[in-house]
């Protein structure tokens, strides 16, 4: 509803009419001008002015009275369906300076009407903005040097509010106590501003108007304003719903608010125990003026009188306390609403405007979604726990708009900075140090899938293999932004559980999180490169600063907020487009108009056929033996998933991160501050620490996959997946040295293969696996084996006969075994030769092994002939 008083089109009050009333009340006598300036103006009359020039001043004024908007509630809702939020929402908190809900006239209760104007203003409906008998009686008492006693018109006294409500918009402390002190100090210059400004209002306004402006405006104690949320404060009720002796009570405080309010009951003058004397004192008052100017029968008022005064204080939902679970998401919002430039300036005005603006907040939060993480944290997950200050973190993204549909955590919210009991908290886990007061956490491997995105922007595929071998020294690693970095022996990862092998694949080492393929992957990468990815999927510090970039940072040592992770999750999922998180989806004014809010922004963070390769890989986790397998079992329904779990040094903090087409999600078991516990060997609410996170993050997706569904992910290409095949160097009668460096050189993997016995020069290269002159994989393995000088080649015996060839393999330096076979041949002249041998001639052999020559054995070839011979 607008604040704007609607205009009397219909009807131009003149001056002549608006103090028609009260020239009557003196009559034409000679002092008749001199007490209308009295009355209405007393610093004019004392000034000597005649009352004809007071008659000018007031054709002077506006034709209207300029009025801000009024202080009003602002609330924050969620809601359970995106596509019907006002329909399903529900109140998470409300914040006020003043706590005032405005209403129309026909939602105030005729009996607080009719009490209003009796008991302050019985001739409201009569006069033109100034009462004079009562006027003229206050500016006696002024000009006798007495105290300024009250007589202020309805609308005078909403004129008086309309000026201190200007004050309260102020944001200049010293501005505000000048403007208050002018607006509420009794002098006769106030008195004169405020009857003129009242005429005016008069003159341009409907009486009924001014009167609900002025139940509206008005104080009814503490921070209550207005009569509706005076209504709900002290009864829990509505201004239309209230009672005669209700309406008479709100009003009551009006006069008074500091002297009549109800919720004070160990007051000894105005308290539960007395009946609440000073109020009702002055309710039966207004009570009998209603009786006397005809507003209420006498049995009205008989039961209004009789009416004992029963307040139910209703405290309003007030700050994010009131949300419970989602309390921390709640305090998320107000912080975007104090810190983005589309609220405001900067950050004190951005939060007043909030407070005073009336404002209707529907946030981004699934209800759905929010309880289920809620639920599952609370079971999982105690408040608590003896010597450890653990944390259960969960916070979802919708994949494609940045939309945040869950945050909770397993702490109970507090607005102290430093509440009692451990299961208090005023930091939210989830977000920034300067959204949320914390410096974030470490992501563990979860953090592997940025140099994942590296390796296959450099285009490198995920089947290509990589050193993988555990080392003391991972000797120097390329970055284009610092220079080449080398670790010595301070960088030293291990595997957990000892998985992985020497010569692992980019896939595979993403399936397991096996620490040293992804070094061995970074080796061949840029570590600057590798940060300005992870930049790219809008990924940054916690605490504001830098992110680091050294080969540690590759195993996820940054502190990193979870929601940030959630985002970049998001960001993988929807094709390698990353879109900034938002927390608000519209906003609508007091006036029922929607304003403008912080919009996602969505940035191409990778290609799609690199965001395809990493879909494949991060799918393999959640299935079989992979890492996330535990979280893809329980998920039900089932749609298209990836993941990626964390783990970071002794299991202080373990993670699941994972998305869906539609919904990402990161859970995180933490160490929070102090002392922290090995998760493997700690048992939470009955399940082993490190596991919660498997039971947590398929609650929340169930319920996600259940209402958003999945696609499935697009098909990586061929190339993506497969490394490309390159020859293989031959390398036999080199120097293993030699042959190490040339293999290296060609994208291999080296492996010594040891000793094998050769006729080659011992020392040299014997054979590799696979031999030279064939394909395989880059990164893959080639094994070279070392000639030990020793070995023999089998000899040419091919065409010899049985006897000589015999003779040959036998003699010295061969000295074999000889195996024979036969096999049927045509050729004469093979008869009783040798026509195979195997091994195969110039085959390296050892002496004394077995050789097998086949002999040749001559049958007549099948003619018509024979065949008639046969017959």
């Amino acid at each position: 509803m607008s604040l704007t008083l609607k205009s009397m089109s219909a009807k131009n009050r003149t001056v002549s009419g608006a103090l028609g009333g009260l020239l009557g009340l003196v009559g034409m006598s000679a002092v008749a001008g001199i007490l209308v300036t009295a009355a209405v103006a007393p610093a004019v009359a004392l000034s000597g002015m005649a009352a004809t020039n007071t008659i000018n001043v007031f054709d002077s004024l506006p034709e209207y009275l300029s009025i801000d908007r009024l202080s009003q509630k602002s609330n924050i809702y969620a809601s359970s369906n995106p596509e019907d939020p006002v329909g399903t929402r529900q109140l998470l908190a409300s914040f006020y300076e003043q706590n005032r809900v405005e209403v129309a006239s026909d939602a105030i209760s005729q009996f607080a009407k009719d009490a209003a104007i009796a008991g302050e203003d019985p001739r409201f409906m009569e006069h033109g903005g100034v009462d004079i008998q009562s006027s003229f009686n206050g500016a006696v008492q002024t000009l006798a040097g007495g105290d300024t006693r009250g007589g202020s018109s309805i609308t005078q006294q909403y004129v008086k509010n309309v000026l201190i409500q200007k004050c309260e918009v102020m944001t200049d402390a010293d501005e505000a106590k000048a403007c208050y002190k002018d607006a509420t100090i009794p002098t006769a210059d106030r008195k004169l501003r405020e009857m003129r400004l009242a005429i005016g209002l008069e003159k341009k306004y409907e009486k009924a108007d001014i009167l609900r402006g002025y139940l509206n405006i008005a104080g009814y104690g503490g921070t209550v304003y207005g009569i509706e949320a005076a209504a709900s404060y002290y009864f829990n009720t509505t201004a239309l719903n209230l009672t005669l002796p209700q309406a008479a009570s709100l009003v009551a405080i009006v006069n008074n608010p500091v002297k009549f309010q109800l919720d004070r009951p160990d007051s000894e003058t105005n308290g539960a125990a007395n009946g609440y004397a000073d109020n009702k004192f002055r309710r039966d008052y207004i009570l009998n003026e209603m009786l006397k100017y005809d507003k209420i029968t006498r049995a009205d008022y008989d039961a209004a009188v009789a009416a004992p005064i029963e307040p139910v204080i209703t405290v309003p939902s007030t700050g994010c306390q009131t949300a419970g679970g989602s309390a921390y998401f709640c305090d998320y919002v107000t912080k975007i609403l104090k810190s983005d430039p589309t609220f405001g300036a900067d950050a004190e005005t951005r939060l007043a405007n909030f407070q005073r603006g009336g404002f209707d907040v529907y946030t981004t939060l699934d209800l759905e979604l929010q309880v289920a993480a809620e639920t599952s944290l609370n079971k999982y997950v105690p408040k608590s726990y003896p010597g450890w200050d653990v944390g259960g973190i969960v916070s979802s993204v919708k994949v494609g708009t940045g939309e945040v549909l869950a945050m909770a955590q397993n702490k109970d919210y507090s607005q102290a900075e430093q509440p009692s009991g451990s299961n208090f908290t005023s930091i939210n886990y989830n977000t920034d140090y300067a959204t949320g007061g914390s410096a974030g956490f470490q992501p563990g491997s979860t953090y592997k899938v940025f140099t994942l995105a590296e390796w296959l922007k450099e285009g490198h595929a995920l089947t290509e293999r990589v050193d993988s071998r555990v080392k003391s020294d991972w000797g120097t690693f390329q970055d284009s932004c610092l220079g080449p970095q080398s670790y010595g022996t301070t960088f030293a990862p291990r595997n957990d559980g000892g998985e992985g092998g020497p010569n692992e694949s980019a896939l595979h080492s993403t399936t397991r999180s096996i620490n040293t393929g992804f070094v061995g992957m970074a080796k061949k990468l840029d570590l600057c490169g590798i940060k300005n990815t992870a930049e790219a999927f809008d990924v940054h510090a916690a605490d504001g600063g830098a992110l680091g970039q050294n080969a540690s940072s590759l195993i996820g040592t940054n502190y990193i907020a979870p929601l940030t992770m959630a985002v970049a999750f998001a960001g993988i999922a929807n094709n390698g487009t990353t879109c900034t998180p938002i927390v608000i989806r519209s906003m609508i004014g007091s006036d029922g108009a929607e304003l403008t809010v912080p919009k996602s922004t969505c940035t191409q963070s990778v290609s799609p056929e690199v965001a395809a390769g990493m879909q494949y890989a991060m799918a393999t986790t959640t299935t079989g033996g992979g890492t996330a397998s535990a979280s893809g079992a329980r998920t039900s329904p089932r749609v298209p998933i990836i993941g990626k779990t964390g783990t970071t040094d002794k299991a202080k903090d373990t993670w699941m991160s994972g998305a869906s087409s539609k919904v990402a999600t990161v859970v995180g078991v933490v160490n929070v501050r102090g002392d922290s516990k090995n998760q493997r060997f700690t048992t939470l609410n009955g399940v082993t620490a490190s596991l919660v996170r498997h039971y947590v993050w398929p609650d929340v997706m169930s319920v996600a996959n259940a209402k958003y569904g999945g696609d499935d992910f697009p098909e990586a290409t061929s190339s993506v997946i497969n490394a490309v095949a390159v020859p293989v160097p031959d390398v036999r009668g080199k120097s293993m040295a030699d042959a190490r460096s040339t293999i290296q050189a060609a994208g291999f993997f080296f492996v010594d293969g040891g000793v094998t016995s050769s006729e080659l020069p011992a020392g040299t290269v014997a054979n590799t696996d696979p031999a030279g002159g064939s394909s395989s994989t880059r990164g893959s393995s080639i094994t070279a084996y070392s000639s030990d000088g020793t070995g023999v080649t089998i000899p040419t015996v091919i065409g010899k006969s049985e006897a000589d060839a015999r003779s040959t393999l036998t003699a010295a330096p061969y000295g074999f075994t000889v195996a024979k076979t036969e096999q049927i041949t045509t050729d004469k002249a093979q008869d009783g030769n040798v026509v195979a041998v195997q091994p195969g001639e110039g085959t390296a052999s050892r002496p004394g092994d077995t050789v097998t020559i086949v002999i040749g054995k001559y049958t007549v070839p099948k003619t018509p002939e024979t065949d008639k011979k046969n017959e």
